[in-house]
């Protein structure tokens, strides 16, 4: 049970909220002697680069010891009855998880912190010991005695709240003055302070799920680093909290793996990736790239773009096989021998013996680039064969020598030429005969028409390569030369990728574990996918778990009751998302003349900034810079989000950029424009109707697409009086 002091008098007289400030106080003076510790310590390195990357280790260090004053550095506290566990996870390094002797109290933050002789005052949310403040129950306490979570308001110290565990069964206890606050959730309660958190307004970039992270998720964030896990989440569930927490975990419980293999976290676009962006920082943790698939895999400047139908072609899988020969198609059939002169000996390597040599590197199926090579090694190895038959004593250095010379090298470039991944795509794409050869058997006519360049430009340099282009460019580079595999991957918005796009990703894993997240329903591309088994095919990864959230905790009932009105047209197979949140003033829903629509906006954008977090205007696209100069003509500040920061509370958003991100208050403007403005126009609105986590208001001109209307024409007919008074 819990309870918030407002007032300071009282605040002071509660000696158990004035113990835990006073825990603060000290553990902000212990941070803030740790980092001067670190930053005290010389770089000291035998040579100019150790010391560099020494400095540069010291800098990551003394960043992720700096205090954030605005953020609490706990917010959890456990009693034990018993010893906690003493295995620490793998290669963490950590005292949070090894300690045999320990106090069987800890307060549980963002980041461990420790005294002057080396005791620790808050312990790391990952370690093993913190674990049962998010696993423990009433059927498991898992040794606790006792559940503390407090509330804070900025960094100051607000409320706390104890939940006891008597054996077998778990109870509440309030201690501190307040009324208890409850709220019933499908398998658990949730207390008060955790509903706040929650529900407390944002502003600007994601924030931390740290202190409210719940059973379901911990399973998924604390996965084992082997194990892919594909998260099929509604909205709500926190999918995108789940998978950067995971990260945080695995640079926490595998720090040397992690940091040698490399961690990357793609999302769909720029504006979700500056959305995320402070999560991880939040947390401690600066190791983990964060970039989007375009960027990921650029190598051309994409500056054209592909019809639907193209781009979902140039998506297809079967396009690796059409890339595959294209790739092997340069290679040409021994036109001669080689004769190689080597003092007063010669020395032939006939063409039908050098076609042997190709066809048995074929049949091994090495990369493009690795067979160059090898050709050359074999070449070189049937040269000295003979010169050891006729009696020459021969030995590396010869080898090398034979395989440099210029006839071994014009024979090799004649027969298997260097590639230029650019240059196969770009002939492909120009040269319709190639085309032909390539995709035989693979493609149809009618969609191999559809893979050319309208008027084929000179050269590559001068093509209007799509951001499809860049995908199979990447898949050349990939046969030519292999990918080199990071440690651990999370792919965000997972939906909407391409099997091409996903081949890729997958081969920048392909040693490593991924982190897969989505929701079919919210598949906006035209190649989105429709099953999680297919793209995990395409992703290398057909052995990951699977894992589902339905629980939404920041999206209130009512309105995820609305917007699932659209799962029977966009993803019939799906279970409507549960909340643990009720609000019956949650949604709005305002039928308005056409006359009346940019007042009747301004009137909704002026009523939600009266309340404290951020509002958000969803349009489609083309309307998105017309509203926010309607709105801006009102004399509303207002911002057009493009990718970069949001500076203030309001903005406008493009219907396309609105998934992953939230806001508090979200006004969606007429949905069936929304709904018509593509061919999965209805999965774009379900995104827009999903965005909010306070209020979401529904204004519309035109009838409500179906089956959004139904059930809703009284709520309708109500509202529409008001514009009219």
């Amino acid at each position: 049970m819990a309870a918030a002091i407002e007032d300071e008098d009282e605040a002071a007289a509660d000696p158990v909220l004035a113990a835990e400030r006073d825990h603060l106080t000290k553990s902000r003076e212990f941070l803030r002697l740790m980092r001067e510790d670190v930053l005290s310590l010389p770089a000291l390195a035998g040579d100019r680069v150790s010391q560099e990357y020494l400095k540069a280790d010291l800098y990551r260090r003394a960043e992720s010891l700096r205090d954030m004053p605005d953020t609490p550095l706990f917010f959890g506290r456990l009693d034990y009855r018993q010893t906690p566990p003493a295995d620490g996870p793998e290669g963490s390094g950590d005292p949070d998880g090894a300690r045999q002797a320990a106090p069987e109290r800890f307060h549980i933050g963002r980041r461990h912190v420790h005294d002057t002789d080396g005791h620790p005052v808050v312990i790391d949310w990952r370690a093993p010991v913190s674990r049962p403040f998010y696993r423990a129950s009433r059927g498991d306490p898992m040794g606790l005695a006792r559940r503390r979570r407090f509330g804070f308001s900025g960094g100051q110290l607000t409320a706390y709240e104890d939940e006891l565990f008597e054996a077998p069964q778990a109870s509440t206890q309030a201690v501190s003055p307040a009324a208890p606050a409850t709220r019933q959730q499908p398998h658990e309660l949730l207390s008060r302070i955790v509903i706040e958190e929650i529900e407390r307004p944002r502003s600007g970039s994601m924030r931390d799920i740290v202190a409210t992270i719940q059973p379901e998720q911990d399973d998924i964030v604390r996965a084992s680093v082997a194990e892919s896990v594909c998260v099929q989440g509604a909205p709500g569930t926190g999918k995108t909290a789940v998978g950067l927490h995971r990260v945080a975990y695995l640079l926490y419980a595998y720090r040397e793996r992690m940091s040698r293999g490399g961690v990357l976290v793609i999302g769909p676009n720029r504006a979700f990736l500056t959305y995320i962006r402070n999560v991880l920082p939040a947390l401690g943790e600066f190791d983990a790239e964060q970039t989007s698939v375009t960027a990921l895999i650029a190598s051309v400047p994409v500056l054209g773009t592909d019809t639907a139908e193209t781009a979902r072609l140039k998506g297809d899988a079967r396009m690796a096989e059409v890339l595959q020969r294209a790739l092997w198609d340069q290679l040409g059939a021994p036109a001669e021998p080689i004769l190689l002169t080597r003092g007063s000996r010669r020395w032939r390597v006939h063409a039908d013996r050098l076609a042997e040599l190709v066809e048995e590197l074929r049949e091994r199926g090495v990369r493009y680039g690795a067979g160059r090579e090898m050709l050359s090694h074999r070449i070189a190895h049937v040269i000295l064969s003979q010169m050891e038959a006729a009696g020459e004593a021969c030995d590396d250095r010869t080898h090398e020598a034979v395989r440099r010379t210029g006839p071994v090298r014009r024979a090799v470039d004649s027969i298997w030429p260097k590639a230029d991944p650019v240059r196969v795509v770009f002939a492909l794409l120009s040269d319709r005969q190639a085309l032909s050869r390539a995709a035989d058997g693979v493609l149809t006519p009618a969609e191999q028409a559809l893979l050319g360049w309208q008027r084929s430009p000179r050269s590559p340099a001068s093509a209007r390569w799509s951001a499809a282009d860049a995908v199979l460019i990447d898949e050349v580079k990939d046969m030519t030369e292999r990918t080199p595999s990071l440690a651990h991957i999370v792919v965000d918005e997972a939906q909407d990728l391409s099997a091409m796009a996903c081949r890729a990703i997958g081969r920048r894993a392909a040693t490593g574990s991924m982190t897969v997240l989505g929701d079919i329903a919210q598949g906006t591309t035209p190649w989105a996918t429709q099953s999680w088994d297919l793209l995990l095919g395409h992703l290398g990864k057909p052995e990951a778990s699977m894992e589902v959230l339905t629980t939404g905790y920041r999206v209130p009932q009512q309105i995820l009751d609305f917007a699932s009105r659209l799962l029977t047209m966009i993803a019939p197979d799906l279970a409507p998302a549960t909340s643990v949140r009720q609000d019956p003033g949650s949604l709005i829903i305002t039928a308005v003349p056409e006359s009346r629509m940019g007042a009747q906006l301004a009137a909704a954008c002026s009523e939600a900034l009266t309340r404290p977090g951020s509002v958000a205007v969803i349009t489609q696209d083309a309307d998105a810079a017309a509203t926010a100069a309607t709105l801006g003509a009102t004399g509303l500040a207002c911002q057009l989000l493009d990718g970069d920061d949001t500076v203030g509370q309001l903005v406008v958003v493009p219907v396309s950029l609105a998934k992953g991100l939230e806001f508090d208050h979200v006004i969606v403007v007429e949905p069936a424009n929304i709904a018509a403005a593509e061919a999965r126009g209805l999965q774009r609105l379900y995104v827009a109707l999903t965005r909010a986590v306070s209020r979401l208001t529904v204004l519309h001109c035109q009838p409500l697409p179906d089956p959004l209307a139904e059930g809703v024409e009284g709520r309708m007919a109500a509202s529409q009086a008001a514009p009219a008074a």
